[in-house]
């Protein structure tokens, strides 16, 4: 699929940072009959958390988003799968034909309407795996007790200070096929999880080439995708991160979509084994070499700078809109890192275009 079609099925009534229960609802309601949709539960604040569950195939998917409330991309991309799966579309028939879905498109309500990583409770849904103390857990794990599925796919976003290796390509999307034990031995599911990743990439690779990344596997038992594993279901974890200038995420939600309906193909047509499980080890591990700006000679701006300064973004929610808020990280010295933004004060273009930006009042403060 090439972006001209996807446009066709994007969800245009979703767009930005900001996706809250009420419009995912909204859309819903608007899904055929074909799809079932059904409350699963509730949040801390009594929130419906639902699910829809859609095709006819052996194959079992289950898929949740927003378990962190400000992660909102994948539910995006999973609002634009819907709509695909609605039409006609020959990839649309032949994945509900191999395959039955089940997708939670907000599981932390909550978090998603105050724009938190943690629900209601102040409690990250992600290392709660084995206690279970937050109803939004408790759902997750009824669903996937009462659904029994033969894959799961975890959909997160991550921050813009992850790259791609050692290069300054952004890791515009990043996947881990989770650990099952501390020694973070290659169990049979994991194998799968790290073949269906190898097939994404394959596909991304053509789209972004360079701009995949692999998360860390270190083990973490609370962590869902951890626990998944160990009860020997494939589970691949996807993380949404940064296009370049595309803050609203609106870029990287089209590529994963592209990895959803790469992934749910290969599986609904038995593909996995057409990806060697080295593929997966070939995919450059993500580093943390990022800021969103890099100010270079800052002390013409201010004898108190050093040298260099960087900046990230504090994404704060004002009127059901994401602001982003221009915070200094660092001063001194930006050898070996990144910005998604280059000043350099000494250059009279970039100092004068750098008085322009809306950040400049912080500089100065």
């Amino acid at each position: 699929m090439n972006h001209a079609t996807y446009s066709k099925f994007k969800e245009t009534t979703f767009k930005g940072r900001y996706v809250v229960n009420e419009q995912v609802g909204d859309f819903l309601e608007t899904l055929n009959s074909d799809f079932k949709v059904e409350i699963v539960g509730y949040s801390v604040e009594q929130r419906l958390i639902r699910a829809v569950t859609m095709g006819t195939g052996t194959q079992k998917v289950l898929m949740w988003s927003q378990m962190h409330g400000n992660e909102s991309t994948t539910t995006k991309a999973i609002l634009d799968l819907l709509k695909l799966l609605q039409s006609d579309n020959p990839l649309a028939v032949s994945i509900l034909k191999n395959c039955t879905l089940k997708i939670i498109p907000i599981l932390n309500p909550d978090g998603a309407e105050a724009y938190t990583r943690v629900n209601a409770n102040e409690v990250d849904l992600n290392r709660d795996a084995q206690e279970r103390s937050q109803p939004e857990s408790k759902v997750l794990r009824d669903v996937y007790e009462s659904y029994q599925p033969d894959f799961c796919f975890n959909m997160h976003d991550q921050r813009t200070i992850f790259n791609v290796g050692n290069s300054s390509n952004p890791a515009t999307i990043s996947f881990l096929a989770p650990s099952h034990d501390a020694e973070r031995t290659i169990s049979n599911s994991r194998a799968i999880s790290m073949q269906l990743i190898a097939a994404m990439n394959t596909e991304l690779q053509e789209l972004i080439p360079g701009q995949i990344g692999r998360y860390d596997d270190g083990f973490n038992a609370n962590c869902v995708g951890d626990t998944f594993q160990m009860l020997n279901t494939p589970t691949v974890l996807f993380e949404a991160g940064h296009f370049p200038e595309d803050y609203e995420r609106e870029k990287t939600r089209e590529y994963i979509f592209y990895a959803l309906l790469k992934a749910l193909l290969c599986i609904g047509e038995n593909e996995i084994n057409s990806y060697p499980q080295q593929d997966y080890f070939a995919i450059p591990e993500n580093k943390k070499l990022f800021f969103d700006v890099i100010i270079k000679n800052a002390h013409i701006i201010d004898s108190s700078y050093t040298k260099d300064i960087a900046i990230l973004y504090a994404e704060v929610l004002e009127e059901q809109k994401i602001i982003f808020q221009a915070r200094i990280q660092k001063a001194g010295c930006t050898e070996g890192y990144f910005g998604h933004s280059t000043y350099d004060c000494a250059n009279e273009n970039d100092f004068s275009a750098l008085k322009k930006q809306s950040f400049w009042n912080v500089l100065q403060s």
